[in-house]
C-alpha cells in the first residue's frame, strides 16, 4: 500500500503544503508563485550566485529557473546589473518592487507554516529535522558517481 511508503507520505505532505501556500498567496492578492518566491529569497540572501547555483538551492532544473528569472525581470521584481569584469554575465538583485513583494508574502508564509505545523511541538521538529537531513545526505552520497580509483563491486547474479 502506498501510504506505507515513507517517501509517498513525504511527497504527499509537501505537495499539499505547496497547494495551501500558493492558495493563500493568491488569496492575499500577491502575484507570485511559490517557486518565484523561492528564487527571489535565494537571490536576496545571495546575490552572487549563478543560475546553476540558484537552481540547486531551489531544487529546480536550470531551464525552469531561467524562465522564472526572465518572468521576475519582466515583472520588475528582479534587476540585472552587468558585471564590469565580464560583459556576458549579470548580477541579479531583488528590486524595490521585489522587496515589497517579499515583505507582502512574509506574513502569508509564516501563517502557512503555522497552519502546516499545527500540533507539532518544538521537540517533534527537533527530532524531524535531523532525520530529514540524514535522508537527504544518504541520497546525496548515493547519487555521487563512484571514483575511477575505486571500481564498483561486480554484480552478483542469482544462480
Amino acid at each position: 500500500m502506498l501510504s506505507s511508503i515513507i517517501f509517498y507520505s513525504l511527497d504527499k505532505a509537501i505537495r499539499q503544503y505547496r497547494k495551501l501556500a500558493q492558495a493563500n498567496i493568491d488569496r492575499a492578492g500577491i502575484a507570485i508563485t511559490i517557486d518565484q518566491w523561492l528564487v527571489l529569497r535565494v537571490i536576496q540572501e545571495h546575490d552572487d550566485l549563478t543560475q546553476t547555483d540558484i537552481a540547486e538551492r531551489v531544487f529546480k532544473d536550470q531551464a525552469s529557473v531561467a524562465r522564472m528569472i526572465s518572468l521576475l525581470l519582466k515583472a520588475g521584481l528582479l534587476a540585472a546589473e552587468p558585471l564590469p569584469h565580464d560583459g556576458r554575465r549579470s548580477r541579479l538583485r531583488v528590486s524595490e518592487a521585489g522587496l515589497r513583494t517579499l515583505d507582502a508574502v512574509q506574513p502569508v508564509v509564516l501563517n502557512n507554516r503555522q497552519l502546516a505545523l499545527e500540533g507539532l511541538t518544538e521537540e517533534d521538529l527537533a527530532v524531524l529535522r535531523p532525520m530529514l537531513e540524514r535522508i537527504y545526505n544518504n541520497c546525496l552520497v548515493a547519487s555521487q558517481p563512484t571514483s575511477a580509483a575505486t571500481p564498483a563491486a561486480p554484480l552478483e547474479l542469482p544462480q
